[in-house]
């Protein structure tokens, strides 16, 4: 899709750079009950845009990978509240998580707007674009988070998002 000779992996990538230089200042400094709840939240907001997915698009690896998208990001918020439960404490809301929200209602009522090739495209971008920031914000709290379970935890669930980074990757290249 081209919007005024931008195509919308440009505008995806842009929007991502924007929003990875909030994410990096307001991820500044959280505690590891924050950490727990900014993970939960970007979560939800990747089922979320999967939902989207599953009730817009009608191409079967689009809908395929939304259903994995819910799948695997459910099972890990079910093992992050297991886990919280276990050790007795509950995750705090913090600026980094309202940040994802505030920027996911924008990128839901964009993707919403859309039809077709182009929402296969905008989708299959934005979920590039948000695994390579979530990524990267998770392989920054890794080193920081003192609980020896979250940390564990966090690092194992990343590697499963980086394997939805590089399928939501092989998206992007079959749609162009």
């Amino acid at each position: 899709m081209k919007i005024s000779g931008i195509s919308a992996t440009s505008v995806a990538v842009g929007a991502v750079i924007l929003l990875g230089s909030h994410l990096a200042q307001a991820e500044q400094g959280l505690n590891d009950l924050q950490i727990a709840h900014s993970a939960y939240t970007a979560d939800v907001i990747d089922i979320e845009y999967a939902k989207i997915a599953l009730a817009k698009s009608t191409n079967p690896a689009i809908k395929e990978f939304a259903t994995l998208m819910v799948q695997d990001h459910s099972a890990v918020n079910e093992g992050a509240s297991t886990l919280l439960a276990k050790l007795k404490v509950s995750p705090v809301d913090n600026s980094f998580s309202q940040t994802l929200v505030n920027g996911a209602t924008a990128k839901k009522a964009e993707l919403n707007g859309l039809s077709g090739v182009d929402f296969d495209r905008a989708y299959a971008a934005n979920e590039l674009a948000y695994h390579q920031a979530v990524n990267k914000t998770v392989e920054g709290w890794i080193p920081t988070i003192q609980t020896p379970e979250l940390k564990a935890f966090l690092t194992q669930a990343l590697t499963t998002f980086r394997v939805h980074e590089a399928h939501a990757g092989h998206m992007v290249e079959t749609l162009r």
